[in-house]
C-alpha cells in the first residue's frame, strides 16, 4: 500500500506525472474540461464514480511497489455544477437526492460552480426564483454540515485546470505525508 512508503523526490515526480483523472460517466456537457485535458496531454477516463463528478487514480507501477491501479475516489472528489441555475435546482427541486450524495461521500469534497461568482448570488444574477438569502443559507449550511469547500469559476474554461491541480496537489501532499 502506498501509505507504507516514503518516496524520493524523483519518485514523487514520477507518480505525479502518472495521474489519470476520472470523469464520472453521468457527467454532462463537460467538453470544455476534456478539451483542456487533451490540450495539456492529461490522461483521463470516463467511468462511474459513486459520488461526485471527478477524482483520479495512479496506474500500477511495479518499480515503485504499486502492484495495481490505486484509486483515490474515497479520498478526494469534485462535484461540478455548470451554473447557479443548476445548483439552485439542487437546493430546491432535488434537494433530498443532492443532500444524499453528500451524506454518502466519504472523501474530501470540493464543490465547483461554473459560470458564476459569489456576487452573482447576492445580486440575483441567475434565472430562478430562489431567494438569494435562502440560496446563500443553503450553500453555507451544506458546506459546513458536509465539510466541503466551494470554488466559483466565472470562466468555465479554467475548470479543467482547477480539477487537475486540485488532484495533483492533493496527491503531492499525500505522498509527502502532509
Amino acid at each position: 500500500m502506498i501509505d507504507c512508503y516514503r518516496y524520493t523526490d524523483k519518485e514523487v515526480k514520477e507518480l505525479l506525472k502518472s495521474i489519470v483523472i476520472i470523469q464520472d460517466s453521468r457527467e454532462q456537457e463537460a467538453s470544455h474540461i476534456t478539451k483542456w485535458f487533451d490540450e495539456k496531454k492529461i490522461p483521463y477516463v470516463t467511468q462511474k464514480l459513486e459520488t461526485a463528478d471527478y477524482s483520479f487514480y495512479i496506474p500500477a507501477n511495479a518499480e515503485l511497489g504499486i502492484a495495481r491501479d490505486m484509486y483515490f475516489d474515497d479520498k478526494i472528489v469534485i462535484e461540478r455544477k455548470n451554473s447557479l441555475e443548476e445548483i439552485s435546482s439542487c437546493f430546491t427541486t432535488t434537494r433530498t437526492a443532492f443532500e444524499n450524495e453528500f451524506i454518502r461521500c466519504r472523501a474530501k469534497l470540493h464543490l465547483l460552480i461554473e459560470n458564476a461568482s459569489y456576487e452573482d448570488i447576492i445580486d440575483h444574477k441567475y434565472r430562478t426564483e430562489y431567494n438569494p438569502a435562502s440560496f446563500l443559507a443553503s450553500l453555507h449550511s451544506f458546506a459546513d454540515r458536509y465539510n466541503f469547500s466551494i470554488t466559483f469559476m466565472k470562466d468555465k474554461n479554467l475548470s479543467g485546470q482547477f480539477i487537475y491541480l486540485t488532484m495533483y496537489y492533493f496527491l503531492r501532499n499525500y505522498l509527502l505525508g502532509r
